[in-house]
């Protein structure tokens, strides 16, 4: 389906969070009908409406509950949110219906103009896109920061020019209904076991991250990372020139860490880029980061001193190994956003002291046997909450380590962390799980556990 047959026509949004209410808005301006679903009965017409606010075009039509047989016939394209699952009993109908889906990315894609950076993986994906953000803020007149980090590439699409380079944190749910979006410079970051209850198959999974590089040529570039075994293995079927990072592995062509010092290399001849430690960012996680924002700069040609001097300057994203605060000798840490157990094992890691580790929470079918092995000594006490925190004590157990405790909630378990922990110790909130049991989100999770610190 081409971007100029949906005027005219009747569009199914469903789902009114940022990426529905964003769909909608660029439908209305672009002549189309949009149809606004939200099957969550307990939301009110006009509460949706507010969102709208600025929308402009034909008045959207709002249905709650479900949709009708009648309804869904007069459907010519599907616009479903990231959360919304391709096999949810609505797409399944939409799916027999034979009815077009576009993913809200491939929606602004069709109707943005400039040039696209995507940044996919599962972890790390909000650091580095925010990093990437910056350094090409700092060398192009026109940049959106768009996506899985909280703005809406739709309702800025059309703001776009040609000279606009968009920066997208992409996820896998973004990815699974793309056709023409096409990014000039893609990363994947990383892949590990997460959202298995959604894809159901690590395969599955993986392959969701790989559409990020769909209508790639060798004239785009891909950034990859060589440590992790499904990025290097992607290489050899990437339609993109692929440019390696790697933290472990003195590479013959990339950028890679030895010591403290950052090298690029081509054909093996390598050239000094910085020191680790001229960067405000901690753990080897945030090193692969840099160099992964490193690499898509010069794909974008902006100059390594305009590059670096970003670099320098820029600080840690919140909620992800955010520091907090020192209170009573006890440096706290917020990292809300170790959803899940690979990006928990980051935060372990950047701790260099005995550790109150919080973790637990919604259960995404994840394992929990390599995060355990990882707290290597550093972990002096696990204090759990939310629905996993059975099965990581069960896990826990069967690595050898006993020192955790069960909290009824959140607040118990800052108020234990508090209590125990002593001059020179940590507290380190990295549940290695989603927050949705107890929070709408991870960021309320994080800033509660920092409104707390602060009070202290």
């Amino acid at each position: 389906m081409k971007a100029s047959e949906i005027v005219g026509q009747k569009v199914l949004v469903i789902g009114t969070g940022i990426s529905g209410i964003g769909s909608a808005k660029l439908l209305g301006k672009a002549h189309a009908i949009p149809v606004i679903l939200d099957e969550n009965t307990k939301v009110y017409e006009r509460e949706i409406r507010t969102k709208l606010e600025g929308y402009k075009g034909e008045n959207p039509e709002i249905i709650i509950g479900e949709l009708s047989d009648e309804k869904l016939k007069e459907i010519a394209l599907v616009v479903p949110s990231p959360a919304v699952p391709m096999d949810s009993p609505v797409m399944l109908r939409v799916k027999e219906a034979g009815i077009p889906v576009w993913s809200e990315i491939e929606l602004a894609y069709n109707f943005a103009k400039g040039r696209m950076v995507a940044i996919t993986g599962t972890n790390g994906k909000t650091t580095t896109t925010t990093l990437v953000g910056e350094i090409m803020k700092a060398h192009f007149a026109s940049t959106y920061v768009v996506g899985n980090i909280g703005y809406s590439y739709a309702e800025r699409a059309m703001e776009m020019t040609d000279d606009t380079v968009s920066i997208g944190e992409i996820s896998s749910f973004q990815l699974e209904a793309v056709e023409n979006f096409h990014a000039c410079v893609s990363a994947i970051l990383n892949i590990t076991p997460d959202h298995l209850n959604r894809h159901h198959t690590m395969e599955c999974y993986a392959a969701m991250k790989e559409n990020i590089t769909n209508n790639q040529t060798k004239d785009d570039v891909c950034v990859l990372n060589y440590d992790n075994e499904y990025t290097r293995n992607f290489a050899d079927r990437c339609p993109a020139t692929v440019v390696f990072f790697s933290t472990e592995h003195k590479l013959e062509n990339g950028y890679y860490q030895d010591g403290e010092e950052i090298f690029f290399a081509e054909n093996g001849n390598a050239t000094r880029v910085m020191n680790i430690h001229d960067m405000n960012l901690v753990g080897s996680c945030n090193i692969q980061n840099v160099m992964a924002a490193i690499a898509m700069g010069r794909a974008m040609n902006v100059p390594m001193e305009t590059i670096l001097s970003v670099v320098h300057d820029f600080k840690a994203v919140e909620h992800r190994i955010e520091f907090v605060a020192t209170k009573n000798g006890v440096d706290y840490y917020n990292d809300s956003k170790g959803t899940n157990p690979d990006a928990a094992i980051q935060g372990i890691k950047a701790m260099d002291k005995p550790t109150y580790l919080i973790g637990g929470g919604y259960d995404k079918g994840s394992e929990y046997d390599e995060w355990i092995e990882a707290f290597d000594g550093k972990v002096k006490k696990l204090v759990l909450i939310g629905a996993t925190k059975q099965k990581i004590a069960d896990c826990a157990d069967k690595h050898g380590f006993h020192d955790y405790v069960f909290m009824d909630s959140y607040k118990d378990a800052l108020e234990f962390c508090s209590k125990n922990a002593k001059d020179g110790e940590a507290v380190l909130l990295s549940p290695a799980c989603a927050s949705w049991d107890m929070f709408p989100s991870y960021e309320v999770r994080g800033k509660q556990f920092k409104d707390y610190v602060n009070s202290l």
